[in-house]
């Protein structure tokens, strides 16, 4: 469950007086995060404390996370002349992920680490929006109006991606997951031409080849885009909660397990509510290949953590009893 700290006391108490961003790059603290959730919840893996825009900054863009607002560019890169500021990473960019990672593995022993990164589109969007947009007007005008310059822009995105996924894979992480959590914002067409093939590039610089690990790919709101986001190379595609999964299943090619897709609010509901939909979602979830039960995008922040824990021991609960 992506974002899980996010309303854990425990979290809050260590990230008090702490930068998102300079917490992402101390490595006593990504350990101590990410662990955080497992001594609450008994879940099956845990996921690196980290951040998209990480490697941004590693390579020198000059990006911060603004409490109550997000992500924030100091500079858009909207010219060619930008894309010069986009350098490659190194190892040596995030000896701290490094750090983490192999102390996180050690830790964990048996238990999985999924490693992350973020997605072609939902980079590019905060370079050129220069933070969070609610319809990426900025980011869309690009791509339509300059192709070329789009182009190079995720090709250099992508790079950076692979170097940051590899990196984590090196370092000892189980899996990877892509966040490319805006890319709902276009039509399949703009999606098949102008992100697929970087997504694509991606994933396969993660493949058996490359002594790969298997592979997660979400967005949010790519109901239109799930099939195509199958295409894209990865081994489980997630789900958000708009559709059922049922219905995700029909539209994600054979061979592809998904994950997802309780409705994060629900949590905020009565236990009652919250036990019948997560029933449903296995209950449709047993219709796929294979199926990783998880919300439909981050823990909200005002969860009750208790609330969690029961819906953990839930899960494992009823895949004992009627195994997929």
């Amino acid at each position: 469950m992506r974002q899980a700290g996010r309303s854990l006391p425990e979290y809050r108490r260590l990230r008090e007086g702490i930068s998102m961003l300079d917490s992402c790059t101390r490595p006593d603290l990504i350990t101590e995060i990410t662990l955080q959730p497992l001594r609450r919840y008994d879940v099956d893996a845990a996921i690196l404390f980290s951040d998209i825009v990480v490697p941004l900054r590693a390579v020198g863009i000059d990006v911060d996370i603004k409490a109550g607002v997000g992500p924030v560019v100091e500079t858009p890169v909207r010219t060619s002349k930008d894309l010069e500021r986009l350098r490659a990473l190194e190892p040596g960019d995030v000896p701290y992920v490094t750090e983490a990672v192999g102390a996180l593995v050690a830790e964990l022993d048996e238990r999985p680490l999924i490693g992350f990164a973020g997605g072609p589109f939902t980079l590019a969007s905060y370079l050129v929006e220069g933070g969070p947009s609610k319809n990426h007007d900025k980011t869309k005008a690009l791509m339509y109006g300059e192709p070329e310059l789009w182009h190079a822009l995720l090709g250099r995105l992508a790079d950076i991606t692979i170097s940051f996924l590899q990196i984590q894979v090196a370092a000892g992480a189980s899996a990877v997951q892509l966040f490319d959590s805006w890319v709902g914002a276009v039509g399949p067409d703009d999606y098949r031409q102008a992100i697929l093939p970087h997504t694509r590039r991606i994933f396969a610089a993660l493949g058996e080849k490359a002594g790969g690990v298997p592979r997660i790919h979400f967005g949010v709101g790519t109901g239109e885009l799930l099939g195509l986001m199958g295409e894209a190379g990865a081994d489980v595609v997630g789900v958000d909660w708009r559709i059922p999964l049922d219905e995700a299943v029909r539209r994600v090619e054979p061979g592809k397990a998904l994950q997802g897709n309780l409705d994060p609010a629900i949590l905020l509901a009565p236990w009652e509510v919250i036990e019948e939909r997560a029933r449903d979602v296995l209950a449709r979830g047993r219709t796929a290949e294979g199926h990783v039960f998880n919300l439909g995008h981050g823990v909200l922040p005002e969860t009750d953590p208790d609330v969690l824990a029961r819906l953990a021991d839930l899960v494992h609960a009823e895949s004992v009893r009627t195994p997929a």
